[in-house]
Parts: C-alpha cells; structure tokens; sequence
C-alpha cells in the first residue's frame, strides 16, 4: 500500500468499537488499517471491543480504554485512530485520558482525500468536507494545541478568540460552497454539452481496479496506484465498442464504507458525470474476502446521491488473483448477471464490452437514414438529437446518415423521399435489420 508523500510515519494503535449491526467477513481493523497506512502511519499495536452501544463519554468501556492507555504507552504510540466516528467531546476525554493526538475514522480520510486531491476542484472540496468537520472541534483543536506546544502564550486562547475563528471558518465555507456551486454549473454544462454521445461511468469500491480497467479498455494512460483514493478527479476518454462504435467512459472518486457526508456533498461536481451517464458499470474486487460488504456499501453511496436507480452492470475485477473459482461463484449466486473480468490480463473485456453494448441499445437505436441531400432541417435534427456515425452520399443528391439516437426521438423522423434502416445490436455484438418507410410522427422533417 502506497504512502502518502512529505509525511512523517508515526506509530498508530487502531482501535475499533464492533457494534451489533456491523457484520463482515475481513479482520475488523483490516481497513483502517489500510487507510492508516495509506495516510502514512506504522501500525504498532490493535485493540477491539464488541458493545451494544459506544460509551457516550469515551466510546469504549472504562476497562478497555485503561487497556488502551497502557497500549499506546507501551509502544510508544503517537497517534490512536478510531475505526468509528467520534463526537467532539469523546475526542477530547479520549485525547485528556492518553495524552496523544486521537483520530476518528472521518478525519483519517479527510486527510488521505487532502493528501490526494491535486486539481483546484477537488483541493476546493476537501477544503470544504475538512472544515464542515473541524468548525463543531474548533475548541477541541485550540486546547490540543496548547497541550501539545506548551509554554507561556499557549495556554488556550480563550473563548474570544474561538469566536472569531468560528466567524472565519464560517465564512470560508460559505465562500467555498459558492466556488463549488459555480463549478457545479459548468460541470453540468459540460456534460450536458455531451448529450450527442453515449457516456458510461466507473463506479466502485476505491482500489476496485477502475483506473486499470479504463486503461484497458480505452488505452488512455490514467494514473494506476495501488493505493485508497488513488483517483479524486474524473478523467474522461472515448472507448471505441465493439458492434457499438465510440462511448466515452469516464472514471470517478472511489468509494468506502461510511464516507464521510460532507465529502459526499463536496464532490457533488465530480460525481456530476455519474449522475448524467447513461449506464454505471460498478467495478468490484472480487479478490477482495470482503467485496460483498463493498458492493453493499457502494449501492449505499448510489442511493445517497440519489442514483441507485440508473442502469447498472456489476464488474468482478481482478479474477487473475482469486485462488479458486468457488470464490467468483459464491458471489455469482447471489449476482448471477455480474460480468467477471480482469482488467490486467483483459479476461472477460470482450463479455463486458458486448454486455454494455446490449445495455445502451435498450435505449438508443441505430439508424440508417436515406434522405436528399437538401434535407438541412432532418440532418441538423440528426445531429441536435443523436450520434451521426458516419454519412454515405449517392448518386441523384442522395444520402444515408449512419446514426444512433434516443427512441423518443425516433417517432419524428419523416418527410417526403426519407427511408429509415433500423438496427438492433444484439448480445454478441451482430447487427440486426429491420426496415422501415417514412416513420412519421409531428413532422420533424
């Protein structure tokens, strides 16, 4: 797992609170500590608790949280992270108790997402998650450091001066959500100005494979880490389909359990593309011994930002590194129409192509339009509303408009001398004619 640069590596006990509705087939640290790791901690010791409910003072019971100072002093921990969310005031007991610096599972990663973020947009949204999550800790972080500098002038700086950083951090953000608002609408105007084609998104679990498998489709030349977050920004590139023609498929911001809120909220520009695409494929690491906690979590994220109910084919990646094969059928029965590939070898790509092609045909058709060359107001109709593949001209001022078009659009294509070709693209990429004259509706030619 790869770090995260200009970090100093501290030493990190990771400690988790397994409540009743928390049910997982991985270690209970297993991704914290990845995510620790990432942020560029160096695990010096774990410690866990089952409870019917967090302490409302210090999460966990008086007994562990004893255990956990005699931990953290016996490996000489810098830093405790919490696979939980805390409040402010758990922070702080747990912070006066151990004496060391306590994150909780959030401002890990809001700090991974800030190490990470390189465009102005994203920088921008961090910005904005991080300071929704610190102005409720603003006294928590004043007293940490006095506690932590010492010496005289830094003893607190009483509640004055907390109310005029409250003030300030108020009125950043306020700024900050009118920058991304800004950004917001042009982003929906990009889209939107992308209506004559075809879009797919990538979604998933972070780590999935996405980037990998839109270099291996597309051949771009998107940066692959294998590392949490390695993609903050969407990266769009055409990917030329199979018994289709050319999409454009995009990449997103990987998911994770509980992500935070605020970042849901502040990368709503980012997930713009998503949103607007016109099928999800949902990218899965099916190597993962926990990938059906994720795909869980991921329709969770969907359903938050009010997409759960877009088109979507789920992608078992990274079937080259399943040991057994009883591993992708026990996730097959319980998604038998999931698609399993690898994006590295590119086992399974030419399925997933032919699998997305049938997707997109529910909604579009392929058209073969013979009309006179005169004919501007049908050809700028096929080209307002639809994807001109490719044009043929003919003899007697004649021509044929290879095109891909929305069905509701189709009803109005007609006029005087138009033929129309219809062609469906079936499951395993071939062509099917069908034929048709003059397909006429509210004359829009």
């Amino acid at each position: 797992m790869t770090r995260v640069e200009g970090v100093r590596s501290e030493a990190a006990v990771l400690v988790g609170v397994i409540l009743p509705d928390q049910k997982s087939s991985q270690e209970p640290l297993a991704e914290i500590e990845g995510l620790a790791e990432t942020a560029g901690a160096r695990i010096a010791g774990r410690l866990t608790q089952k409870r019917d409910r967090p302490d409302r003072t210090t999460y966990l019971g008086k007994g562990k949280l004893a255990e956990l100072d005699l931990l953290a002093k016996a490996t000489a921990a810098d830093v405790i992270i919490f696979d939980n969310d805390l409040t402010p005031g758990q922070t702080r007991n747990l912070e006066k108790t151990t004496g060391l610096k306590v994150l909780d599972r959030t401002e890990l990663i809001l700090d991974i997402f800030a190490s990470r973020a390189k465009t102005h947009e994203a920088r921008l949204a961090v910005e904005l998650a991080q300071l929704e999550y610190s102005l409720p800790r603003l006294k928590r972080m004043w007293t940490h450091l006095s506690r932590i500098e010492g010496g005289i002038g830094m003893r607190g700086p009483g509640e004055k001066q907390l109310e005029v950083d409250r003030r300030l951090v108020e009125k950043r953000i306020r700024d900050l959500k009118r920058d991304l608002d800004v950004i917001q609408r042009r982003k929906q105007q990009t889209v939107a100005a992308r209506q004559g084609h075809m879009t797919v998104s990538l979604v998933g679990y972070t780590n999935a494979g996405k980037s990998t498998l839109m270099n291996t489709l597309t051949g771009a030349d998107v940066l692959v880490q294998d590392q949490l977050f390695a993609t903050l920004d969407t990266r769009t590139r055409r990917w030329q389909l199979p018994g289709w023609g050319p999409v454009l498929l995009s990449d997103t911001v990987g998911f994770i359990r509980d992500l935070p809120h605020s970042l849901i909220a502040s990368f709503k520009a980012t997930l713009e593309e998503a949103r607007q695409a016109n099928l999800l494929l949902h990218v899965a690491d099916a190597a993962n011994p926990n990938v059906l906690e994720q795909i869980t979590a991921v329709y969770k994220v969907l359903e938050e930002i009010s997409i759960e109910e877009k088109d979507t084919l789920l992608v078992l990646n990274k079937i080259d590194r399943v040991g057994h094969r009883s591993r992708i059928d026990a996730i097959l029965a319980r998604y038998p129409n999931a698609i399993p590939i690898s994006a590295v070898t590119g086992e399974g790509s030419s399925n997933l192509a032919y699998a997305v092609s049938d997707a997109l045909s529910h909604s579009f058709m392929d058209l073969d339009v013979e009309t006179n060359v005169g004919n501007g107001r049908l050809l700028s109709y096929l080209a307002r509303h639809g994807e001109v593949l490719s044009q043929t001209y003919h003899q007697q001022d004649r021509v044929t408009v290879h095109c891909r078009i929305p069905r509701e659009f189709v009803g109005k294509i007609n006029g005087e001398g138009t033929s129309v070709r219809r062609h469906e693209v079936s499951g395993n990429g071939d062509r099917l004619p069908e034929f048709a004259e003059g397909m006429a509706a509210d004359g829009a030619a």
